[in-house]
């Protein structure tokens, strides 16, 4: 069940603590969740990326559900020297929300293998995995950890959160979430970024005419992951719930 607005309320002088003075690393809770994050979830740039890495063949005995210790088979290039692939599962193609140009696709992590032995197909032992593997599922390497260096001036960008990735309706504090821009609009890891909520539209009873309320600040992101054109958001902090649409911009901090 979600946090309510109260709790997220009540949270945020908490949550303001987790961003970093400039020159200092991030708070242990940030980098956990930022890591966590990033273990279970990638974003390749094209489709072509995805259908072009190693995929499962089989596992053990023809089985499809692979166990922790398992074996299972792969084609493609794995390098020895790699000891430790993800496996992970097409998921949604991201698009951009105004002009509908295609900015990426979400990979879902299902799991880890290590790399045991080279041939015709190559071997690898299952590590870890968080629901069956299925042939066609595809090995990429880990991901780099991420630490993003404050930014104390950057390029000012706006756009909109478009997703979030695990799957919830409300965003709330330590919640990653999924930007409509990346490296070529400007975003850089470590950017600050102020959540705007757009102001309902109401009925003025006296007049019957439609009336826009003022938009509104509702939360800060900390850019920790930017690709080609998508990057991860983490929520910093919170006044209200927020939600997928909701607009984002470069904060008055960064520039």
């Amino acid at each position: 069940m979600r946090k309510s607005l109260l709790v997220l309320l009540l949270w945020t002088p908490l949550t303001m603590a987790l961003i970093s003075p400039p020159g200092q690393r991030l708070e242990p809770a940030t980098q956990q969740a930022i890591q966590y994050f990033l273990l279970h979830n990638r974003i390749l740039d094209t489709a072509h990326d995805l259908d072009n890495a190693p995929y499962i063949v089989a596992a053990d005995a023809g089985r499809v559900l692979g166990a922790n210790g398992d074996r299972v088979y792969a084609r493609g290039a794995l390098d020895p020297t790699q000891p430790n692939y993800g496996i992970f599962r097409r998921a949604k193609a991201y698009t951009d929300p105004d002009t509908q140009e295609l900015l990426g696709i979400n990979a879902d992590n299902i799991g880890t293998a290590r790399f045991v032995m080279a041939g015709d197909l190559t071997t690898l032992a299952v590590q870890r995995v968080t629901q069956e593997v299925r042939p066609g599922d595809r090995l990429l390497r880990a991901e780099p950890p991420v630490e993003p260096a404050p930014v104390k001036r950057a390029s000012f960008v706006k756009g909109h959160i478009i997703d979030i990735p695990k799957g919830v309706t409300q965003i709330g504090v330590l919640d990653a979430v999924t930007l409509n821009k990346g490296r070529r609009d400007g975003l850089v890891e470590g950017q600050l970024l102020t959540v705007i909520k757009a102001g309902e539209t109401i009925r003025d009873t006296l007049t019957g005419a439609a009336t826009q309320l003022p938009d509104e600040r509702a939360g800060t992101l900390l850019v920790f992951r930017t690709y080609e054109k998508l990057s991860y958001g983490l929520v910093l902090s919170a006044s209200r719930s927020l939600a997928v649409m909701d607009r984002f911009e470069t904060a008055q901090q960064t520039q």
